[in-house]
């Protein structure tokens, strides 16, 4: 493996972490090799385990990904700190500590992105192919490629923490697709309908019978829900749920009342499946936020 010092911002953090400790003068060279051949025998054990050792241009990729993932772990460890990583990397196994951070993190959020099984066991491919970088490459979009996975993550796992707190049903498919923002939108106006009881997919078939009270059209109304919802969240939960929260969020589940409302009287007039389903598709149905998806029959 050859690690090439020099002077970039834009760079994989390792590299930038062992140009600061020769630049400071805090780096021997004999301290440099040690880290470089802990570094080595690691590629050899990656390509062993996942690629073939035995092939230079193989050697390479794991050499790429030894460097990547360390960085991650090390950016990680460190708070994006140079002196604190380099600290760390002077330790007897600081570079292998880096790494493993490093691959935890990977594992943590490649849980729903695995669809069959990887070669990397447990780490999705893609994210690992971002992460993966030569020491001498002009610009490392590492973190940033984790910092994506880690947002689509948290909001997988919102989904599945309001399906198991809100909903009759509680497993969760990720080849369903579903967004955070419409699964909680569906769960403020089940509640909004129906009171303080789980979701179940009857939204449709139950909305006839009950009477749609005039106060609650009004965007302040509609916010006090969502405040009531979110009161009822465990705290990290409930702050995934405000970031994910698109500014017209509050203004899409009123425009969704008002159809719900149009959508009442048609079923009071005994309209067919069929012409309810056109009244759907006509009022753009992806673009009602919270309107469930099932076909009512």
């Amino acid at each position: 493996m050859q690690i090439v010092l020099r002077d970039s911002n834009q760079g994989p953090f390792l590299t930038k972490v062992l140009g600061y400790g020769q630049a400071e003068g805090l780096l021997t060279e004999t301290q440099l090799g040690q880290i470089k051949s802990k570094a080595v025998l690691m590629s050899l054990k990656l390509a062993d385990k996942f690629y073939n050792k035995h092939k230079m241009h193989l050697l390479e990729n794991a050499a790429y990904d030894v460097i990547g993932v360390a960085s991650l772990g090390l950016m990680s460890l460190s708070n994006h700190d140079l002196a604190q990583a380099l600290k760390l990397l002077l330790t007897p196994n600081g570079i292998v500590t880096a790494f493993q951070k490093g691959w935890s993190m990977l594992s943590s959020v490649s849980k729903y992105k695995l669809n069959g099984k990887s070669v990397y066991g447990d780490i999705d491919p893609t994210l690992l192919d971002k992460v993966s970088t030569p020491s001498d490459a002009d610009e490392w979009q590492g973190w940033q490629g984790y910092q994506d996975a880690l947002l689509d993550f948290n909001r997988e796992e919102s989904i599945v923490c309001l399906l198991q707190q809100f909903y009759a049903r509680t497993t969760y498919d990720p080849l369903d697709c579903l967004s955070l923002e419409n699964v909680f939108a569906e769960v403020v106006l089940y509640r909004l309908f129906f009171g303080p009881v789980k979701v179940r997919f009857d939204l449709k078939q139950r909305l006839a019978k009950i009477e749609l009270e005039d106060e609650w059209f009004s965007t302040e109304h509609i916010e006090q829900q969502i405040q009531l919802t979110l009161s009822e969240m465990p705290t990290q939960l409930a702050d995934t749920i405000k970031i994910d929260q698109g500014k017209y969020f509050t203004a899409g589940l009123l425009r969704t009342l008002t159809f719900a409302k149009n959508y009442r009287d048609l079923r009071l007039t005994d309209a067919s499946p069929e012409r309810l389903e056109r009244y759907e598709y006509k009022e753009g149905l992806t673009g009602l936020l919270g309107w469930p998806v099932y076909i009512s029959l």
